[in-house]
């Protein structure tokens, strides 16, 4: 019976993970459902569209707070650090597959992030330190979330030594970011993807 306690850890991470914060954050500014335009995607860049930047925040914050809480009360409920990054991951997924979305989502970047912060901060602010420089450099959001996710699993393989549950979830969500970002990469290489504060093209959208 052992394993129950640490299904439900993992069941209940991958619910908060699947809770849709581009869609509550547009409810509470009385904004239209964010999968109604742009590019239909529920995520903070989508709901920037609307015009509430406000809306974006907590969008973009609560995506990345979930990553962050699950990882923390699994640590705070006791469990270990390798249980703790399977809730992590499983927080993830329920982003990018909501159950409450018919197992759509978003691509993950401010999930992926606030996993990562929970289960070690130096790891997740290299990350974050790449992704500023790279937008900075070439103004691509998804370049940069790209380079991101490129690093994280070397960083952590350095800064996390020893800890290979870390490690792997983190190769783990890094690889399902850059898959989820297939279109993306495809645009790039044909130069055709939309610069930040460039002119918007709601399919290029993020």
């Amino acid at each position: 019976m052992a394993f129950i306690p640490h299904a439900l850890l993992l069941i209940g991470a991958y619910l908060v993970g699947s809770i849709p914060f581009a869609i509550v954050s547009s409810r509470v500014f009385g904004l239209s459902d964010p999968r109604s335009y742009g590019s239909g995607n529920p995520g903070a860049t989508n709901v920037l569209r609307s015009g509430s930047k406000a809306a974006a925040a907590l969008t973009l914050l609560g995506d990345c707070l979930k990553g962050w809480l699950v990882v923390w009360a699994a640590q705070a409920l006791g469990f270990d650090t390798a249980t703790a990054a399977l809730a992590g991951l499983a927080a993830f997924i329920g982003h990018v597959f909501s159950v409450f979305l018919r197992f759509k989502g978003g691509k993950g970047v401010a999930t992926a992030l606030g996993v990562i912060a929970g289960l070690d901060l130096h790891v997740a602010l290299s990350c974050l330190g790449v992704w500023l420089l790279v937008v900075l450099i070439s103004r691509y959001s998804s370049a940069a979330a790209l380079a991101a996710a490129l690093v994280a699993p070397i960083v952590a393989h350095f800064v996390s030594s020893g800890n290979a549950a870390i490690t792997l979830v983190i190769l783990t969500i890094s690889a399902i970011l850059i898959w989820r970002h297939t279109a993306n990469i495809r645009r790039l290489l044909a130069g055709t993807e939309e610069k930040i504060g460039g002119r918007k093209n709601p399919e290029h959208e993020e």
